[in-house]
């Protein structure tokens, strides 16, 4: 046993699980817990942020590029509200981390006499958005609870989790027995029958595709001898990109696959919701075989297919290279290279965006990590910016969570101080977290924020003024001098309006010690839609 307050017996637990960098922003309720953070700063490092939003969406951010489960701490009620579209936004991204929490003090828990901070059942909307979520009620119980967390978040398909303690609770002092890591819970093995039934799959069709999502990203080598064995193309929209390297022969993007997709007799999901082809793209036309492979068990009830595998991305993988037979197909090959090359044509299109893309992508150097907005660049980066490796595109998915693109990438650059990390966002997106160019100052997260300015919500006023008559409505945007606004945070800016200065200011941008923000100028009404690309060809 160990003499320690319930606030450093947190903190013991956090390093017990390899957290030693906190993303936080303190207050009365959480005191206690932010004075353990300071008795062990020598042991862990706490980021604090001018805004609550940007603490979740930088453990977020940590979390997502390194695969390592990150946490953050806010106040209670409307501070942790206050980060709650961080929360689904990292449900959507199956982000491992840790949202700590206080709570009023325990007297007055569920008494609603107004005491700072409350909220009906803060424990209660925290188990509705989460996988787990439960209160330590006493110093005792924290050990046992984090470990608990961990094992919770970690477990199966990964996904964020939540602790809440009472305020006086933090600073209480007890005899507190250190616990540590819990097992995970181990995988589903996979079933033999139906690794062997989806082998026969392969082996019997002529134009399969494999779909893979971030639930494959730790299965990518297993993946790719898969697809080699066969000539299998791997296909990816957001959270998978990179799996399959985008210079590999087999690997495509969504344009791409979507080239391909009208022959396309066995569509195999890895790790992945299959919204694109099941939502968007249709695949109940006939002829289309679907089998998916998931550890979640609740996704075979989501979607009917033909071959279910509830199993870990890489061990089924593993289990069902020896059992396809090897092929070479050449036909098969020149049709996936055509589609490939006719992509690399057709999406220069979507100009100007494409323009800024091909002039990120030609100065950032290969290990350099791209962090998305959405914004109109984002979108086209999606088609357009080829990815080497998993984990450097990092994205907020199908949340779509506007605003959380220069929050995440802070993150991420400070998991990965050495490597290149670039922020793509609009005027729009980028003024959610402005400010917190100043937390990038403060801490050195020398982060390179490439922001277009279209002085609109772009997206939404042109669809505004494509169905409403020309009328738009609260999306045209006045914004202040972006150089002046940098400046005053001591961050070195540039304003471009073409390819070249784009990729001149990148270039010093990256060789500068500090955080950078660089304006290119964009307009609204020039810029193409790229949405026709998410999709295949109309016939």
């Amino acid at each position: 046993m160990a003499r320690m307050t319930g606030g450093e017996a947190i903190v013991d637990g956090l390093l017990r699980h390899g957290v030693d960098t906190m993303f936080g922003l303190p207050g009365v309720q959480v005191y206690g817990l932010f004075d353990a953070f300071a008795r062990n700063s020598n042991r862990m490092r706490l980021i604090h942020t001018r805004h609550e939003q940007t603490t979740a969406y930088m453990a977020i951010g940590y979390a997502c590029s390194t695969g390592q489960p990150s946490a953050y701490s806010v106040v209670p009620g409307p501070g942790v509200m206050n980060t709650a579209a961080a929360l689904v936004t990292g449900w959507g991204l199956n982000a491992p981390v840790l949202c700590l929490t206080g709570q009023v003090p325990s007297a007055q828990i569920g008494k609603l006499r107004g005491s700072l901070h409350e909220m009906p059942d803060q424990l209660a909307t925290l188990r509705s958005m989460l996988k787990w979520a439960d209160r330590i009620e006493h110093p005792t119980e924290a050990p046992w609870k984090v470990a608990q967390a961990f094992q919770h978040m970690q477990s199966g398909r990964p996904s964020p989790v939540a602790l809440e303690m009472p305020w006086d609770q933090f600073p209480a002092v007890a005899d507190v027995t250190p616990q540590e890591p819990l097992p995970l819970a181990p995988n589903p093995v996979p079933d033999s029958e139906k690794i062997l039934e989806l082998a026969k799959l392969i082996d019997g069709a002529e134009a399969p595709m494999i779909w893979v999502g971030s639930g494959a990203i730790h299965a990518a080598d297993e993946i790719l001898a898969l697809a080699e064995k066969v000539g299998i193309p791997v296909a990816s929209f957001r959270t998978g990109r990179g799996i399959v390297d985008a210079r590999h022969p087999l690997g495509l993007n969504i344009t791409s696959a979507g080239k391909l997709w009208a022959g396309t007799d066995l569509l195999i999901g890895i790790g992945t919701r299959m919204d694109t082809a099941t939502g968007r793209w249709g695949s109940t036309r006939s002829g289309v075989k679907l089998a998916r492979i998931d550890i979640d068990p609740a996704e075979m009830r989501r979607l009917k297919v033909d071959v279910g595998i509830v199993a870990d991305s890489a061990d089924a993988v593993r289990a069902l290279i020896p059992l396809v037979a090897a092929r070479k197909d050449a036909a098969r090959a020149a049709e996936i290279a055509e589609a490939k090359a006719r992509t690399v044509v057709d999406i220069q299109r979507v100009q100007p965006q494409m323009t800024w893309v091909n002039a990120i992508r030609d100065v950032m150097p290969e290990d350099g990590i791209l962090c998305d907005e959405v914004t109109q660049v984002g979108y086209a980066a999606w088609i357009g910016f080829p990815i080497y490796s998993p984990r450097s595109l990092i994205s907020s998915g199908f949340s779509g969570t506007l605003g959380a693109g220069v929050p995440m990438a802070l993150g991420v650059k400070v998991a990965h101080p050495d490597r290149p990390v670039i922020s793509i966002t609009g005027d729009g997106g980028f003024l959610f977290g402005g400010v917190e160019l100043a937390t990038a100052v403060q801490f050195g997260i020398n982060l390179v924020i490439v922001m277009f300015n279209n002085s609109a919500y772009g997206n939404v006023l042109r669809d505004q003024r494509r169905l409403f008559d020309g009328r738009d409505a609260g999306s045209a945007l006045k914004n202040p001098d972006f150089q002046m606004y940098a400046k005053s945070f001591g961050v070195p800016s540039w304003r471009v309006t073409d390819a070249d200065g784009l990729k001149k200011a990148l270039v010093e941008a990256m060789a500068m010690n500090s955080p950078t923000l660089i304006e290119v100028m964009t307009d609204i009404t020039q810029e193409v839609i790229p949405f026709e690309f998410f999709a295949p060809p109309k016939e």
